[in-house]
């Protein structure tokens, strides 16, 4: 048996955006790390009649639509163009073999598309109101040229101004268009005064339905639905932006289904509901739901996303995140809601047409796989990933059950390679961020890259995580209290449990949510030897203003403001409490981190440098939030090195 090394993370194979073909095909994306060049392959894989096969080796392709049963649409970055001109290039493949060939490109920065009917498409666009141009000649010299002469400065007119993974956003929208390749026409169809969050189109692909809020200075969290009719080529408003905080809408029967809130008992985090709308306007709570509606089981090793929720034969299907797993749940026009796919791990896409569902998992400890569900059982498909684990020791998910405050909780420990009950081992808690995320046992890499090297690993869902109910999930104006009860009682039972971990030997790591979470643990107890803190919260009061979400999420979360209760934000700040840290501790961030800011780190650091108390920080350029989930491939490496030597050298 071999050890897991920590560079095999680069011979992973990611999988994404599966979609069923009407011919019984399955094409997927597939990503590979290319650490020469620091980036990733992304082809277009085709899975049918049991063969899997490449469709492209571009290694620059990305989203796709099937156009006809045979032919594929997909945006391809295969063509070198000008940084400061926008332009997305459209190329077709046939399922049956042949190369690719260029069919258009599209003056804008296309973020996803549908066909409508032959040459004619619907396009959800980056529109900046500054530079975008489109297909006006007049215009484009003018706009290019501003954009040149601007290309050092940022002028910021609302909040948020910019947005983790997008930049600086003030003046950009997303903004639906119609366009005809035969004719190579572009035409607005929403206008620049709201940006559209979601759309779906009918069945008879005559009209689109979508959600959208007005573009303020100070985005509100209520959307409208509306609809653009192609034959009258007019939009109808079905619901105001007035009441209701909408993720989406889905034709379903004869009405329109909606998932959202209006009044929250559990804060913006609360699980999202169902409700009805009728050809009147009139709102109906349809099903009153608890559970999330989304798959939130963390790992490292993905890449890309997919269909998340899909109406498919008057039923909708959706991903959930049931205690420590992501299922697929169904519900039908009766209001009944059932669990449909339940496997241990997560399902991290699907996709269903006419009653056929396969989707991308990681299941049984495996990396991601492509699966079919079929008469209530679930045949694995792909052996993409088979061979890079084969041989390699991969720890066994042990549970560790304990009870606080009267709440029954489940973690999860992994055994060093080599275990013998005899030896003294080094241990490392790991928590997951969010807070309303979930651990469960799905394949970590740098879990298992730490149990090759000889450490316990340990995790669990401490209060405010993901896939119990919304009562669990509310730790607002609670940070630090309960959760930090919870993982100490955890770390409590784990070191009971097994006493081959010797207590003066504990590490803690954790990004975002996981990383304020380190922030609390080491300003408020001495008990574990070294730390690495993650894109991570310091102090809540200067979050409000440096956050893409600060304005919103740090007085949802802490039930605190700078107006009025800014003592709440501070007393809920690890800041405050550094002269209590004796623990030496990792920073690692990312300069283009806007959900977790840079100076969120380096507020800290700076306090423990200034007390004397040893501290390291690693700063990642042109990287954001999700490094550690999708930052270039040396970063990625380079990051895992960094939290690793610390943990080596204060642990052994």
């Amino acid at each position: 048996m071999e050890k897991l090394a920590l560079k095999d993370f680069l011979k992973y194979r990611f999988i994404s955006n599966l979609k069923l073909g009407q011919d019984g095909s399955c094409v997927f994306a597939l990503h590979e790390c290319e650490e020469e060049n620091n980036s990733y392959r992304n082809n277009l894989y085709m899975l049918k009649d049991g063969e899997c096969r490449p469709l492209t080796q571009s290694g620059k392709d990305g989203q796709f639509q099937f156009i006809d049963p045979v032919t594929l649409l997909f945006i391809s970055h295969r063509e070198a163009s000008k940084d400061e001109e926008e332009k997305t290039s459209f190329y077709k493949i046939s399922l049956d073999g042949g190369e690719a060939i260029k069919a258009f490109d599209v003056p804008f920065a296309v973020a996803s598309f549908e066909c409508i009917s032959k040459d004619v498409y619907l396009l959800a666009v980056r529109y900046d109101k500054d530079y975008s141009y489109g297909d006006d000649c007049q215009i484009k010299e003018e706009r290019l040229k501003r954009k040149k002469e601007d290309e050092d400065y940022e002028v910021f007119t609302k909040i948020p101004f910019y947005f983790n993974g997008a930049g600086f956003v003030s003046n950009t929208i997303i903004r639906l268009y119609l366009y005809d390749a035969s004719a190579d026409e572009l035409t607005a169809i929403t206008s620049d005064e709201i940006n559209v969050s979601s759309y779906r189109l009918n069945k008879e692909k005559n009209e689109v339905l979508f959600v959208a809020n007005e573009d303020l200075k100070k985005t509100t969290d209520k959307n409208s639905i509306q609809i653009y009719s192609f034959e009258n080529k007019s939009t109808s408003v079905l619901l105001p932006e007035k009441e209701y905080q909408i993720s989406d809408a889905f034709y379903f029967n004869d009405y329109i289904l909606f998932i959202g809130n209006c009044e929250w008992k559990h804060g913006r985090n609360e699980n999202e509901r169902f409700f009805l709308l009728d050809d009147q306007g009139n709102v109906s709570l349809f099903y009153d739901n608890e559970m999330s509606l989304w798959g939130s089981v963390g790992s490292d090793c993905r890449y890309g996303g997919g269909i998340f929720m899909k109406a498919d034969q008057n039923i909708l299907y959706y991903i959930s995140t049931v205690n420590e797993d992501s299922v697929i749940m169904s519900l039908n026009a009766d209001k009944q809601c059932k669990e449909v796919v339940h496997i241990s791990g997560s399902v991290d896409c699907f996709d269903v047409c006419d009653g056929k569902l396969m989707f991308v998992g990681m299941k049984d400890g495996k990396l991601q796989e492509v699966y079919e569900y079929q008469d209530a059982q679930v045949i694995q498909k792909t052996c993409l990933n088979e061979d890079v684990l084969k041989n390699k020791y991969v720890s066994d998910y042990e549970e560790v059950r304990f009870v606080n405050d009267g709440i029954d909780f489940v973690g999860w420990v992994l055994k060093p390679v080599d275990y013998d009950p005899n030896k003294t081992y080094p241990a490392i808690l790991d928590i997951h961020g969010g807070p309303k995320t979930a651990y469960g046992k799905v394949f970590y890499h740098e879990m298992q890259v730490w149990a090759n090297l000889g450490y316990f690993v340990f995790f669990t869902n401490p209060r405010g995580s993901d896939g119990r109910d919304n009562e669990f999930m509310d730790i607002f104006g609670k940070y630090g209290t309960i959760d930090y009860d919870d993982l100490m009682k955890f770390t409590d039972a784990v070191l009971e449990k097994y006493p081959a971990i010797d207590k003066a030997r504990l590490g803690v790591t954790g990004g975002s949510y996981g990383g304020f979470m380190t922030n609390w643990i080491i300003s408020h107890t001495n008990r574990f030897a070294c730390a690495a803190t993650q894109r991570s919260i310091s102090n809540w009061i200067s979050f409000y203003g440096t956050s893409d979400i600060g304005h919103t999420f740090a007085s949802d979360q802490i039930h605190g403001n700078i107006f009025d209760s800014y003592e709440k934000l501070w007393e809920h700040s690890p800041l405050k409490y550094a002269k209590n840290i004796q623990t030496p501790t990792l920073f690692i961030h990312s300069d283009q981190d806007y959900r977790c800011p840079l100076e969120q780190g380096l507020q800290l650091y700076t306090a423990m440098v200034d007390l004397g108390i040893e501290a390291r920080f690693v700063l990642f350029h042109g990287e954001n939030h999700e490094l550690s989930r999708s930052g270039k491939p040396k970063h990625r490496v380079r990051r895992l090195e960094e939290i690793t030597a610390w943990m080596e050298k204060y642990l052994k």
